[in-house]
């Protein structure tokens, strides 16, 4: 059993890694001034989305095992205020969310995946709340793939397979022996 939870950790750690990959490729090919775009009133820029992302992290991964995952100290409203201009500052903070979230990730064992820890007072075993975090993220960061697509003012650099490389892609793949491994390790 503890096996499968050692790799249950290595794998959700491949993926989340992939889904920020994919955010970060799809910044890399923005101007500055694009990540601060809002769409309308209703939407958010690219900068919001990541901010929240980072206040959502340090809050839910900060002392992971033994305090409330929503910390009194977070202004979860405050995240989905544009008031961070500067791409340079954006990045920063966006590192540091994924550090705080990634170091807890990486320091935890099989053991401690059945331990009880509380969202807003909502007991979730330490696996079900790395689930919800497995959904939440990817939610955002194609929130994020989404957006830049649609602000590229010039060619997109595709993240997958290229648009029609499909049938490409499958013969190159097809073409190798069957193993075992994580989609992530290739790239």
């Amino acid at each position: 059993m503890e096996n499968n939870q050692t790799n249950y950790l290595e794998s959700v750690t491949k993926q989340f890694l992939y889904y920020k990959k994919l955010a970060d490729k799809s910044i890399e090919q923005l101007e500055a001034k694009q990540l601060f775009i809002q769409p309308n009133e209703n939407s958010n820029s690219i900068a919001v989305i990541m901010k929240h992302m980072v206040g959502n992290m340090i809050s839910r991964w900060t002392d992971f095992l033994t305090t409330d995952g929503e910390k009194p100290w977070r202004k979860r409203d405050d995240e989905f205020e544009n008031n961070v201009t500067d791409k340079e500052q954006l990045l920063k903070i966006w590192e540091h969310g994924w550090k705080v979230f990634l170091d807890t990730l990486q320091s935890l064992h099989a053991e401690d995946l059945q331990r009880i820890i509380y969202i807003r007072n909502e007991g979730h075993t330490a696996m079900e709340a790395i689930n919800r975090q497995l959904a939440h993220y990817p939610y955002h960061a194609g929130q994020i793939v989404y957006a830049a697509k649609l602000l590229k003012q010039t060619e997109w650099d595709s993240l997958s397979i290229p648009k029609n490389k499909s049938n490409d892609y499958n013969v190159e793949k097809f073409s190798k022996e069957k193993q075992r491994k994580h989609f992530t390790d290739e790239k």
